[in-house]
């Protein structure tokens, strides 16, 4: 049965679910960044709640959210135990709860990239560094907090234009708050360059869901760290001795390729905390870190 919390963070104490034996036993939760429109978020994640409940041998329930600092919040609340955060929200949350641990990445999140994208009538194409033109024009980042859409485009292009803020190098700076609103922007030409994540793009592009005459990639950034499923500290103490490992085993031994191809990613892997260093310095350079 496919368990989906109400879409708040605002939610009041969880309480403990009663199993039919009588056995008191807590429900696992978790959350994920909403980087993407939430119907297709909510469609992906009540598969990933059945697999886990499946795995893990207790109730799991997806509790979707508004926004990555929201995410964030539910996990430092307590009302979610484990969240598929970005490489900054991972960051943000480990920090602020700690001994939480990252257990996972896909493939791909290893070496992940940002795409610059722009509309047709910038005239902008594919090129191997960003070029001086765009400066004037408008652009789009994705989420304040999204490591894809905000922070590595970001520094990115401070490398290419001699340490710019982006205010300042731009007539227009905005935050769409998910990839799929920054394509849809850029696609309308509310705004001439858009920073995405390139799995979001390519999901679209592949769908049909993106009109390429009139928008396209335009430049590729080097690779970095990115998505990370992360847990709580507690988990052992919460749910049984073990219980982090067995988290981490679900994700790793996730066969279906219907399933990972909902994230999309070919296979998830084994992740720490060191990994998301870069993404950390990176941040604090930024002062996107508290």
């Amino acid at each position: 049965m496919r368990r989906i919390a109400l879409p708040s963070i605002f939610l009041p104490t969880i309480a403990l679910a009663l199993f039919a034996q009588g056995a008191a036993a807590e429900t696992f939760r978790f959350t994920a960044i909403p980087d993407e429109d939430q119907a297709r978020l909510v469609e992906r994640f009540a598969k990933v709640a059945d697999y886990l409940e499946e795995r893990l041998g207790v109730e799991v329930e997806y509790v979707p959210v508004k926004s990555y600092s929201a995410a964030v919040t539910a996990f430092r609340n307590d009302q979610v135990q484990l969240a598929w955060f970005g490489g900054l929200s991972g960051v943000q949350a480990r920090r602020l709860v700690p001994g939480s641990q990252a257990l996972a990445q896909g493939s791909e999140d290893n070496a992940f990239v940002s795409y610059f994208i722009a509309h047709e009538s910038t005239g902008l194409e594919r090129a191997d560094e960003l070029p001086d033109e765009i400066g004037g024009m408008s652009l789009t980042f994705g989420s304040r907090t999204s490591t894809s859409g905000r922070l590595m485009p970001e520094h990115f292009l401070r490398q290419r234009f001699d340490d710019a803020n982006p205010e300042d190098l731009f007539s227009r700076v905005g935050y769409s708050g998910d990839h799929s609103r920054t394509i849809a922007l850029v696609e309308a030409g509310t705004y001439d360059i858009g920073a995405v994540n390139y799995t979001v793009w390519e999901a679209a592009v592949e769908d049909g869901r993106v009109d390429t005459d009139k928008v396209g990639v335009i430049w590729a950034t080097p690779s970095y760290p990115d998505y990370n499923w992360t847990l709580r500290g507690d988990a052992d103490e919460r749910f049984g001795e073990g219980f982090n490992d067995k988290v981490q085993a679900a994700f790793l031994e996730m066969e279906d390729p219907e399933l990972l191809a909902t994230f999309p990613r070919e296979v998830f892997i084994p992740a720490d905390n060191d990994l998301y260093a870069p993404i950390e310095e990176v941040a604090e350079e930024l002062g996107l870190l508290r």
